[in-house]
């Protein structure tokens, strides 16, 4: 080779070196990034929620194989191979899909964990229920008293110490179950940012606090309950990561075990209010926010008080259908006081038709002949449903005898009663009918 072409391949090298170098470098500290431990899973990636923390819908919709084994398991029909079809099919983020909880049935509920994997099923709302701490601040949490089964707050002995029920050891030889009851309002909220989130479940026959935080139905798992997750999440922190996340809001206002006014000044009105204070601080546009309570005068508050967001408030239902909170009548008398939006649990919506099918309930129907919207609570809360289905599922027990059924209650719903949305314990299996089912509905 002549002098001069090795002159020119020596300069072309060292141009193309410099022109990698950026992504070498970047290679580089991924793979330092690596070796140093930073869990780079799907769980805590904090730094990446900050580059995307103004897009809307800032990763692909996943929804793992759990819709594909429920479309399998369906008695065949129509419905089915509609649902089959889909497979293979874009996913859309939905407000159809509500995370009840976040993902609970198998991540830590009301945890930074089980939001984000809510978020990644393609849920288009995400729950925090919210209670208040010792020194009023609100967080995430089912009940106020559900800290002894859904965190590891027995097993901290300072802790456990302030709660007002200490645990108490099982007596195997009287029968005796184990004990504990803790509260939000026992703690302040610097101690509880110390407990970790867990599975909710306890052992009856603890004899120690760590057995006691065990029991996990043998349908869920504690596979994502560890040492290292299960981040527990105040109602403001919950905001931040939902916008990051791209969904929308609906915190329920958790009715309080303690006296109100807690502490005699605390009343039940500041604490509606400071929950809608906290999305007014936030800049959240209200469109984007649903208010939850079992209480009617919490809603009626909000209508009164705080109308933007009040035009959206749920009012949650449990109560049996008996006919002076089922009428037409009833539900009229909801709409002319400014509710807009019911969320009863699913069996209150479902009836067997006559030849055993599954239809809307009166209920239902007089809700919806009253105008108002519906919300149904909670898919995926009931494990397996081959032996009817449980409590969710009461109203037409007869009638459901496999986890395919699932979809079947999900499309009368959807379809017959009409629900604006569907709170669900796996997000994906609603985001996999929606996308499906509802084409152009948000």
């Amino acid at each position: 080779m002549k002098y001069g072409s090795i002159r020119w391949l020596v300069l072309t090298l060292i141009v193309a070196s410099f022109g990698s170098a950026p992504l070498f470098a970047e290679s580089l500290n991924n793979d330092n990034r690596d070796r140093d431990g930073k869990d780079r899973g799907w769980h805590d990636d904090r730094d990446w929620h900050d580059r995307h923390k103004h897009d809307r819908n800032p990763f692909a919709i996943q929804v793992g194989p759990r819709p594909f084994y429920l479309v399998n398991d369906m008695d065949d029909g129509r419905l089915k191979r509609k649902l089959a079809s889909c497979e293979g099919k874009p996913l859309k983020r939905t407000e159809f899909s509500i995370g009840h909880r976040g993902a609970p049935l198998q991540f830590p509920e009301h945890t930074r964990e089980s939001y984000v994997a809510a978020a990644r099923m393609g849920a288009g709302i995400v729950e925090c229920d919210v209670a208040f701490t010792k020194d009023r601040e609100l967080v995430c949490r089912h009940a106020q008293n559900d800290l002894h089964t859904t965190t590891n707050i027995v097993t901290i002995p300072e802790l456990n110490a302030k709660c007002n029920q200490p645990f108490v050891p099982a007596d195997p030889a009287t029968g005796t179950p184990a004990q504990a009851e803790c509260r939000t309002s026992d703690i302040t909220l610097a101690e509880f940012k110390q407990l970790r989130g867990k599975m909710d479940a306890f052992n009856p026959q603890a004899t120690t606090p760590e057995e006691y935080v065990q029991g996990t139905a043998d349908w869920r798992t504690d596979l994502y309950a560890t040492e290292t997750s299960g981040t527990l999440m105040t109602h403001k922190e919950s905001i931040e990561l939902f916008q990051e996340l791209g969904v929308k809001f609906t915190p329920e206002l958790k009715t309080p075990v303690v006296d109100m006014p807690y502490e005699g000044e605390y009343t039940q009105e500041d604490y509606a209010r400071q929950l809608i204070a906290e999305y007014e601080e936030a800049g959240i546009d209200p469109s984007d926010v649903w208010p939850q309570s079992f209480l009617l005068d919490d809603v009626l508050f909000w209508i009164k008080n705080t109308p933007a967001y009040g035009r959206q408030a749920v009012f949650l239902d449990e109560r049996p259908n008996d006919q002076d909170v089922s009428s037409l009548e009833y539900m009229r008398s909801l709409k002319r006081q400014g509710v807009n939006i019911i969320a009863p649990a699913i069996w209150k919506m479902l009836t067997l038709g006559p030849r055993g099918e599954i239809v809307p309930s009166d209920y239902a129907e007089n809700a919806r002949r009253a105008g108002l919207d519906m919300i149904a609570w909670s898919l995926e809360r009931s494990g397996p449903l081959s032996t009817g289905g449980g409590w969710y599922y009461q109203s037409v027990t007869d009638a459901i005898n496999n986890d395919g059924d699932m979809f079947t209650v999900l499309d009368v719903l959807a379809r017959d009663v009409g629900v604006i949305g569907v709170f669900s314990d796996w997000p994906a299996t609603t985001t996999y009918y929606a996308s499906c089912m509802l084409n152009g509905r948000r």
